[in-house]
């Protein structure tokens, strides 16, 4: 990672196939053995289906069953339970599962706006969402050679956590500490935050209401703890996957050579 300077090691592999997309059947009812009873008509009431499990609680994964992110006329949008989120996370997240730009793997949206990360299953449903800590200075790219420089050699300005789809892999620094390598190349990295330094008030930023203080890192991406253990590293560590970091200097959409799925929608509704 860029904040906190560790050495270089080779990522292990994943071995085995990719996790192939998840399918929803639907079976027909059985007919009844005997004729059901008649009553008289009711009025039918059209009920959502049951939020996940991030409408509950930010740090829990949500149930494996059941929930199919909605489609129609064969686009495919992805699933946020209760979680508000940005247009530009919605957009992303929604052409993520329409175009499968994921390859079947599970995927993060870091928003660097919110100072929010969003992990999504391979169908793209909402595992969960976390205020993260991120680059204290503003911008989408990092410094040529950054990944190796010492972090004393690190300016304020080149502090920064560069956006862009990133193939992701669960690692370790220095220390033996596990880590999601987002940025391998230029030393960036997803983790647990440490509150070594108590000036920094590191915990203190990720729980303030505002993203406002969230920018202190040189470059990585600092999460409670318990949101990593239970939702970041469960998704990544069976097979690696994809972080998209929403830039914060420039449209997202073109970024990622991404489309809006619902003007799609709207266009074939219109029959154009």
């Amino acid at each position: 990672m860029i904040g906190e300077r560790v050495w270089r090691q080779p990522l292990a592999r994943m071995a085995g196939a990719l996790v192939p997309l998840l399918a929803a059947a639907c079976s027909p009812m059985a007919p009844l053995a005997t004729p059901p009873t008649i009553e008289p008509p009711k009025t039918v009431v059209n009920t959502p289906p049951a939020p996940s499990a991030v409408a509950r609680s930010a740090i829990e994964p949500a149930p494996s069953a059941a929930l199919v992110p909605p489609s129609r006329l064969g686009e495919r949008f992805a699933w946020f339970g209760r979680e508000r989120v940005s247009s530009d996370v919605r957009a992303v997240a929604d052409w993520v599962v329409d175009s499968a730009d994921n390859h079947g793997r599970p995927f993060i949206i870091v928003d660097k706006a919110r100072a929010k990360v969003l992990v999504f299953d391979v169908d793209g449903r909402l595992r969960g969402a976390s205020p993260a800590l991120l680059g204290a200075a503003k911008g989408d790219d990092s410094v040529p050679g950054i990944g190796e420089r010492p972090i004393a050699d690190i300016r304020p300005e080149e502090r920064t956590t560069p956006a862009g789809r990133f193939e992701a892999e669960m690692g370790h620094n220095a220390a033996g500490e596990d880590i999601l390598w987002v940025d391998y190349d230029n030393a960036v990295s997803m983790h647990r935050v440490r509150a070594t330094n108590p000036a920094e008030r590191r915990l203190q930023r990720l729980a303030s209401p505002t993203p406002a203080d969230n920018r202190i890192s040189y470059g990585c991406i600092n999460l409670p703890a318990s949101f990593y253990d239970r939702v970041v590293r469960p998704a990544f560590e069976p097979q690696a996957g994809i972080v998209y970091v929403l830039p914060e200097t420039r449209a997202a959409l073109p970024l990622f050579g991404a489309y809006r799925v619902e003007r799609r929608t709207e266009a074939r509704l219109a029959g154009k």
